[in-house]
């Protein structure tokens, strides 16, 4: 009889592939995004408090790198928020103040948006707020049209 002399377990392959962002991380990097505009701050200026460079910004908001656990209390402390608004897909226009306005975060692309939402939340009269609603979609209609005819 011969002697094994072979490995017990066969050797471990590992993955060459390149990880792909997760719902979780697409949805901190979202959020990410959206608190920093909200907060009026560019990615280099995020990047500076941070100790990392814009880039890193760049792919935490998204998600293509993970915000570690040790980085997610330093961003929630510089934003003035608790950790777990990250994982929340809705941000509050006001933080700090009870206006009872939360927004979907990925709908937050740049700070003309944060300014608009802002200043809508603040309509208190169901009428004007109908009535601008309807003008806005007047507005994208026609840009719509406008891009068709132009065949972009």
């Amino acid at each position: 009889m011969k002697k094994f002399t072979g490995a017990v377990v066969p050797p471990r392959r590992y993955s060459t592939k390149k990880r792909q962002p997760t719902s979780a991380d697409k949805q901190v990097g979202e959020s990410l995004r959206a608190h920093r505009l909200a907060a009026g701050m560019s990615q280099g200026d995020l990047a500076k408090l941070l100790g990392v460079s814009f880039q890193q910004v760049q792919k935490y908001e998204k998600g293509v790198n993970r915000v570690g656990a040790g980085r997610l209390p330093q961003i929630a402390e510089i934003f003035g928020v608790p950790v777990g608004v990250f994982f929340k897909t809705t941000m509050d226009v006001w933080p700090g103040v009870a206006t009872g306005s939360a927004i979907p975060a990925n709908l937050v692309t740049d700070s003309a948006t944060v300014r608009l939402l802002a200043a809508y939340s603040q309509i208190t009269d169901r009428a004007i707020r109908r009535r601008l609603s309807e003008l806005i979609e007047c507005i994208a209609d026609a840009a719509r049209k406008d891009a068709k005819s132009k065949g972009r």
